[in-house]
């Protein structure tokens, strides 16, 4: 059974690093590029939007306490700044519940949850199983580094495309937002024609065609 065991381990550390490979990349690190991390500040902003978008609460705006004007009138918070203030200043945390998945290829590496890999070593482990390998067990559920690097990636193009993403939420939100964000700004120039594709996290063929 232990070496039954052992075999099924060496099989999954194959299939990771047979993953790695077929992304044409010889490190052990495959590094996010930035058609996918558009892809995903796009996916969680436009989640984030779309559950703060359902609340009826309604922001005062009158401060007759400052000086004898009547202020302006009270504005409902789906519309206000402040919705989006709070949206864009939280996008980037919310990469950091994701996992690499290194069984899986493309951008569809980058999904919630703990990967299959990880799940089945897990599984041995609380079986009672010795699992030896590289990574020390203690470090398993560490944030790797390609989301790590996702989430600094995120950070640097929200607050280059901050007034892109802006004029959207004020005028522009009729039109997709990977549309807008991705294709016209983000990726401008570049061969865009797989954007739409990949902007549903379901998807099971995530392979952006961009560099």
């Amino acid at each position: 059974m232990i070496w039954f065991t052992c075999v099924t381990v060496f099989l999954l550390s194959a299939l990771v690093e047979g993953a790695e490979k077929k992304e044409g990349d010889d490190e052990w690190v495959n590094l996010p590029n930035k058609c996918e991390v558009c892809k995903f500040v796009s996916i969680e902003m436009k989640s984030a939007f779309d559950e703060t978008g359902k609340t009826k609460e309604v922001i005062e705006r009158n401060y007759r306490f400052l000086d004898n004007n009547k202020g302006a009138p009270p504005i409902k918070y789906v519309k206000s700044d402040i919705r989006f203030i709070e949206v864009v200043e939280n996008v980037c945390q919310r990469l950091s519940g994701y996992n690499l998945h290194k069984e899986r290829e493309g951008s569809n590496r980058f999904a919630k949850g703990m990967s299959e890999t990880f799940s089945t070593l897990h599984g041995l482990v609380h079986k009672g199983v010795k699992v030896v390998m590289d990574i020390p067990y203690e470090l398993w559920n560490e944030t790797s580094a390609e989301v790590a690097d996702l989430k600094k990636q995120c950070d640097v193009m929200v607050e280059k495309y901050e007034e892109v993403i802006e004029d959207w939420y004020k005028g522009s939100q009729e039109e997709d937002l990977t549309t807008y964000l991705c294709e016209k700004h983000v990726l401008k120039g570049q061969d865009t024609g797989n954007t739409h594709r990949y902007a549903r996290p379901h998807t099971h063929t995530h392979r952006w065609s961009h560099s």
